[in-house]
């Protein structure tokens, strides 16, 4: 990763802030609506920052939104990056380093994923306990800056705990019935066929989606306390007689965003 371009992209969108952000918010297809929540907020598109990628996904807005949420100070992601786009796992992993930059200590991500524990439903919430990186790469990769990172940086709690916790007992809280699991990031674009699902269910996966892996990676790397967030959309390939497709996806994000805003909202309001 070219530090120099990560500090570039960091002083451009400093130069634009009246505030230190502190939390990271990274929104997945369908749920870039939390970002609209932020109040006193500057909005920085994609393309106008130096070094960044622009999404060109549906659902993804393609936007910085930087200022207050429950009385703490957030930047967010409006619309993510995919290895799948053709980008390559520094361009995807970039914001993540410039967040750093800016300040944040902890990074929420969040996606919507296909189910493949069969006791999921479409439009249940899954906190992330760990993942399977089955992406075949991984974004560290190449020669390493030990001002960003260690070399070897340890993935056994690539989710942080306390945060885990502190999101269950959100939820207990807002009477909200929330699910955890084992997420797979396959690279999509395509879907996952009817046997690779079955096989991710016998390697431990409770769901799979085509994001987030690379990001985590990269927050770990940097020392950023991670708390992922998966929104059910649909369930996997092969549980239900039926084709996937990406409008399905946005649909069930829709449906259920009011408990997604809730959620999030609360946990922010209330961590310490």
């Amino acid at each position: 990763m070219d530090r120099k371009q990560v500090i570039e992209a960091q002083t451009y969108i400093k130069e634009k802030l009246k505030v230190q952000p502190t939390i990271g918010l990274i929104l997945g297809s369908g749920l870039g609506v939390l970002a609209d929540e932020i109040t006193d907020a500057v909005s920085i598109p994609y393309a106008d920052i130096p070094h960044f990628p622009v999404s060109t996904v549906s659902g993804h807005k393609g936007q910085l939104v930087i200022g207050n949420l429950e009385g703490k100070q957030v930047i967010a992601m409006q619309g993510r990056f995919h290895f799948y786009e053709g980008y390559t796992m520094e361009q995807v992993t970039f914001p993540v380093l410039v967040m750093r930059e800016l300040g944040i200590k902890q990074l929420f991500v969040t996606n919507a994923a296909g189910g493949i524990n069969e006791s999921f439903e479409p439009g249940d919430l899954m906190l992330i306990e760990d993942h399977i990186n089955n992406m075949g790469t991984n974004p560290l990769i190449g020669p390493n800056d030990d001002k960003l990172g260690d070399r070897f940086p340890d993935m056994s709690q690539a989710y942080n705990r306390e945060l885990i916790t502190h999101a269950k007992d959100t939820a207990k809280q807002l009477n909200l019935k929330v699910q955890t699991g084992v997420y797979v990031g396959n690279t999509g674009p395509s879907y996952e066929t009817g046997a690779e699902v079955r096989m991710l269910r016998y390697l431990g996966g409770d769901a799979v989606g085509m994001s987030t892996v690379p990001e985590v990676i990269v927050a770990n790397h940097a020392g950023l306390s991670v708390l992922g967030i998966s929104c059910i959309s649909n369930m996997a390939a092969g549980i239900l007689d039926q084709p996937l497709n990406h409008q399905e996806v946005i649909e069930t994000t829709t449906r259920v965003k009011q408990d997604f805003l809730t959620f999030v909202k609360e946990m922010v309001k209330t961590l310490v």
